[in-house]
Formats: structure tokens, sequence, C-alpha cells
């Protein structure tokens, strides 16, 4: 399969502190990854150099063919779609949940005076369906729940058709119906052959959709374990990671974790 992103020797220093040492990785096309670690073990700033935001320290960054630092970041960004609480913080709040979608387009997270084909605004709104938004078309965002917002920023994020889907936290800090709606779905999305390669970042095991493949662990900025899910996501690399004594169990595709 094509070689979607790779991290070759990458360590990230800022202000003195080492938030990654040493990664190597790397992503092929047909695979749905999940970063789990501990807090401040590197995940965002994982995600940071994948979505070109941040450049390596040492070390090199590839992504869709490009190394970070040689090439033009403004043309690589439109073909990763980026899903977190920090971009959607971005979106004005009484804008309609379509134009969040539409506005991808562009790139911008507000609409304006720009106009939009009419290939563009078909495919927002298949998107709104694919995501069970089309009845909050023409809802402001300020009046939607956790739940219905978290849809919002991964539909939004698919809007451009990436080839390779940023999720940080997707089902984070949601009740336990709508965590499982928006697991479901990604989930349905992941498993389809045309989705484009995935990475996930997530605090709990709990919220990893069957569909995804495979797992980096990290903790102080450096890889734990990596590998694919059933065989890296195991009791004892969890308590490396984490520092203390956790199981893991697996029942119908979803894991979960505790203490011992």
């Amino acid at each position: 399969m094509p070689r979607i992103a790779s991290f070759d020797d990458v360590s990230v220093v800022k202000e003195g502190k080492t938030l990654l040492s040493h990664i190597d990785w790397s992503i092929d096309a047909s695979e749905r990854w999940v970063v789990v670690g501990p807090n401040g073990a590197g995940k965002t700033t994982l995600l940071s150099l994948l979505a070109s935001f941040t450049h390596p320290t040492s070390g090199s960054v590839t992504v869709l063919g490009e190394q970070l630092g040689s090439t033009d970041v403004f043309e690589l960004r439109p073909r990763v779609g980026f899903a977190s609480s920090d971009m959607a913080k971005r979106i004005p709040p009484n804008e309609t949940v379509l134009n969040i979608i539409l506005t991808a387009a562009y790139g911008v997270t507000g609409r304006w005076r720009e106009e939009y084909e009419d290939i563009d605004i078909r495919r927002a709104k298949r998107v709104l369906e694919e995501w069970n938004l089309g009845a909050l078309s023409d809802a402001r965002i300020a009046t939607l729940s956790d739940g219905e917002r978290k849809r919002v920023q991964i539909a939004r994020a698919v809007m451009t058709d990436p080839e390779l889907l940023l999720l940080d936290e997707p089902a984070g800090s949601l009740d336990v119906g709508a965590r499982e709606d928006v697991i479901e779905m990604l989930d349905h999305f992941a498993s389809e052959v045309s989705s484009p390669a995935m990475v996930m970042v997530t605090h709990h095991v709990e919220e990893i959709p069957p569909g995804f493949t495979h797992l980096l662990v990290i903790a102080d900025g450096a890889v734990v374990a990596k590998g694919p899910l059933e065989n890296t996501l195991t009791g004892a690399v969890l308590s490396d990671a984490f520092g203390r004594p956790l199981s893991v169990t697996q029942n119908n595709g979803r894991f979960h974790a505790t203490a011992l």
C-alpha cells in the first residue's frame, strides 16, 4: 500500500523541553491508527506534525510525499483533514452547520463573500447526511449539543476528501450515548476501503472504534509500542506507558482497561 506518512528519528524540542524524542513511525494508506498515552506524552504534537502545523527540531517527517521544511505547507494542508476542539474554537458561534462544512472547501472557518460551486454545495449536503447532521443544516453551531459538535468537526474534516484524516479525541467529554454514536460512525467510516488513512488520539481505549487497525503508544515523548492493534494493546504495554499495573480486556471488538 502507498506510504502516507513517515517519521525518521524525529524529535521536537520547545523552550528547552523535549516534547518528542527519536520517533520512528510510518503510516500506510490502508491503516487506521490510534495513538494513546498519558497526559503530556506528546500525542497532540504528533498530530500537529502530521497536520504540518509543527516542524521537527531534528529528524525527518514526510506527509503525502512531501518533506516538512522542504515543501509549501499551504499546498499540503488542504490534503489533510483535521478534527479537533482547537480547530472548532476558530468557528464563529453563529455560523450555520452547512456553512461550517462548506467553508472547508476554501480552508476558512467563517462564511463571508466567497462563492461556492454547485459541486461543493452538493458534497457538503451529502457529508451532512453521512454524519447524521442533515436535519441540523441551518442550525447555529452555538445551539448544538457536544455530540453534535463533535460530528460537525469530523464532517468538516472529511469535506475536502482528504488523503489523511486526523482526529483529536473525537469522542472525548461526551456522555455515553453521544460517545457511542460517534464511535459507531467512525467504525463504519474506518471500515470503508475508500476512506483515507486515519490517525486518532484518545485518552481512553474504550473509545477505540472496531474499524481501527493499528496502535501507537507513547510516554514521555518516546514510543513505548507500535503495531497491529490486536497484538499491541495489552496490559503490559499500557502498564509500562502509564506507570501502574493495568489489565486490558476485549469484548465484541471493543477494548477496556482497568487497574489491577
